[in-house]
């Protein structure tokens, strides 16, 4: 019978539904739609699954409409796995009825002249319903076939063979030399800037998690990092920074770490001093001193024993110079970078992000 999904299961009969074009209008519910990219732009994408299975992942764009909660929906499962499907659906029924007119009204309200692309778990009863009930109260709404797991399967066969649509630039450089800060310096109206670290919510070193929360799910990060590069136009340069396969715990997908080592590489400069008061800049706060007490006795033993109490002692007396240059020499420098098998294409001074835009511009947007 398959996995569960709403009342009970996808089960055979509604995997065949009849399958219209997206503009067919008959006096016929729960009409079809394949994924594709456009129907990201073009419809109100609505997503009929639980809170928890939204949260994991969901088409971009797509608000969350929930036809059961999280409790509602185990509940129906095992009653699908103990008495059947009739019962599940049943008792399904029983407990979402009422809920249908509110349900119309808030997706109504937030659809304007868009037509509706309803969705759940792999287009089976939750969104069946939904649509079928949109459809009777006078909208334009479509299932989608295949629900989430198709359009999941989407995004993993694009970074599978991930191809960009114009040339990827990756920044390259040590530690506070100020990277992460140039890439959103620039401007979008040139280049696609896609930010790794940001999507990631992980700025991918031991010191990585101060003041952030990386509590979205690998297939999440894909989602976001897949629906920027989707917007790339074509042939335009994508600056992003280089990273190791992990950011965090999050990880690159498919072989986009493979396309990044083949791309064009600038190796970013700047001085020890710059990259002391950017690292001060950006981590000095008083309210991340725990957490870098906790990161620091994470890399202990790669410090040694004397090193870390010294530099452990500069981050007590919160004396943030001698601490960053303590961790620059002996960890970072130490750790990144610290042989390459490769060569830069080109070598950008940081010092000023004004001066290397327009350096970078020169090399990348000849005439």
């Amino acid at each position: 019978m398959g996995r569960p999904d709403g009342f009970a299961a996808d089960l055979p009969y509604v995997r065949q539904a009849p399958r219209l074009s997206i503009n067919s209008r008959r006096n016929i519910v729960s009409a079809t739609a394949v994924f594709s990219e456009a129907l990201i732009d073009s419809h109100f994408l609505v997503d009929v699954r639980t809170p928890l299975e939204f949260e994991e992942d969901h088409i971009p764009g797509a608000v969350n409409v929930p036809l059961l909660d999280n409790d509602e929906r185990i509940e129906i499962g095992i009653l699908y796995k103990q008495q059947g499907p009739h019962q599940a659906r049943l008792r399904g029924l029983e407990m979402t009825a009422a809920r249908f007119p509110a349900m119309v009204k808030t997706i109504a309200e937030m659809t304007g002249s868009r037509p509706i692309l309803v969705y759940c778990w792999r287009g089976g009863l939750r969104s069946k319903t939904v649509t079928s009930i949109l459809d009777l109260s006078g909208f334009h709404a479509v299932q989608l076939q295949g629900g989430y797991k198709s359009y999941r399967a989407h995004v993993s066969d694009y970074f599978d063979q991930f191809c960009p649509s114009g040339r990827m630039v990756v920044l390259h450089g040590l530690t506070g030399s100020g990277k992460t800060a140039f890439l959103l310096t620039v401007k979008t109206n040139r280049y696609t800037v896609i930010d790794l670290e940001g999507l990631a919510r992980h700025r991918g070193s031991a010191f990585g998690a101060l003041g952030l929360s990386q509590t979205l799910s690998q297939k999440h990060f894909e989602s976001i990092l897949w629906n920027e590069l989707r917007k790339s136009p074509p042939g335009r340069p994508i600056l992003l920074e280089g990273e190791s396969r992990r950011i965090g715990r999050i990880s690159l997908p498919g072989n986009f770490y493979e396309v990044m080592s083949d791309s064009c590489k600038i190796w970013c400069e700047t001085t020890m001093e710059t990259r002391i008061d950017r690292l001060i800049s950006e981590y000095g706060k008083k309210e991340y001193r725990d957490e870098m007490a906790a990161a620091l006795v994470r890399i202990k033993k790669k410090l040694g024993g004397e090193k870390y109490s010294e530099i452990a002692g500069y981050l007590e007396s919160w004396d943030l110079r001698p601490f960053m240059k303590g961790l620059l020499d002996n960890y970072y420098d130490k750790v990144y970078y610290k042989t390459r098998d490769w060569k830069e294409d080109r070598i950008l001074s940081l010092e000023s992000y004004e001066e290397a835009l327009r350096e970078l511009d020169q090399f990348l947007l000849p005439g």
